[in-house]
């Protein structure tokens, strides 16, 4: 582990150089730490924090404290996140279409892997992905590991405008784009729940920690829950089958 100094308003805590589980456990287990702090009035000054992959940054008001001040503070956090102790992470199964104008990519994926579009979608969908980070758009989740053989890199020309809810993959990750945007993933479908929502208490479906399985559903039932997601029939935490205890008592 090391702190990297990132301007006179943030530092930056890093645990390792790959994507791993231990190291988003650390991230986590750092992050729901410096939470717990603030929540019970300590660390004045602390902002926000920002996880990824490997690091956690603390941003601060460098008028109310410092970077050493905080590093003190955060002594004891820094030994319990190497033994973060397991997995506190929801487990969601989200619905996706692998059919026709939902997955432009489908074909071309199972010819450059060598294996039938059936086994793509079997491969796919018949793995559990780790949520390592949000980033690039609110709400994108970055997920893995996917089944070696279904690694490809990058398309090697980005499209300009990638459907929001496309369900995507490329090198060893898996994703939702929750937003139209650019994007240079191979789209395998198509998932109908809204991954973010500025209205939601927690605008962003998913967290970091998080855990997704896809299940596969046909165009007819894609439709049926986005228009039911629409009218308000069904909320997304329909898919939450796994939650921590604070979602369960939302839940009931």
């Amino acid at each position: 582990m090391c702190v990297l100094d990132a301007g006179d308003a943030a530092f930056t805590v890093e645990f390792g150089d790959a994507i791993d589980p231990d190291l988003l456990a650390a991230v986590n287990a750092l992050d729901v730490g410096i939470a717990r702090l603030q929540a019970e009035g300590g660390l004045p000054g602390v902002i926000e924090t920002m996880p990824t992959f490997r690091s956690l940054t603390v941003f601060f008001d460098p008028l109310q404290t410092g970077r050493e001040i905080l590093l003190e503070a955060l002594r004891p956090l820094f030994a319990a996140s190497g033994h973060s102790g397991g997995d506190n992470g929801r487990l969601w199964h989200l619905p996706v279409c692998y059919e026709g104008i939902f997955a432009p990519d489908l074909a071309e994926t199972a010819r450059s892997l060598g294996v039938s579009e059936d086994e793509v979608v079997a491969l796919h969908s018949g793995s559990e992905y780790l949520v390592y980070m949000l980033g690039f758009l609110p709400g994108f989740p970055f997920m893995g590991d996917l089944p070696k053989a279904l690694r490809l890199p990058r398309r090697p020309e980005p499209r300009l405008r990638v459907p929001p809810g496309s369900v995507a993959i490329a090198t060893g990750l898996t994703a939702i784009y929750p937003w139209e945007s650019p994007g240079g993933w191979h789209l395998l479908g198509r998932c109908p729940v809204s991954l973010f929502d500025a209205g939601r208490e927690s605008p962003s479906l998913l967290a970091a920690g998080d855990h997704v399985r896809f299940v596969p559903v046909s165009m007819a039932e894609y439709e049926r829950i986005e228009r039911s997601l629409k009218a308000g029939e069904i909320e997304p935490q329909h898919w939450l089958t796994s939650p921590r205890a604070e979602d369960a008592e939302v839940l009931r």
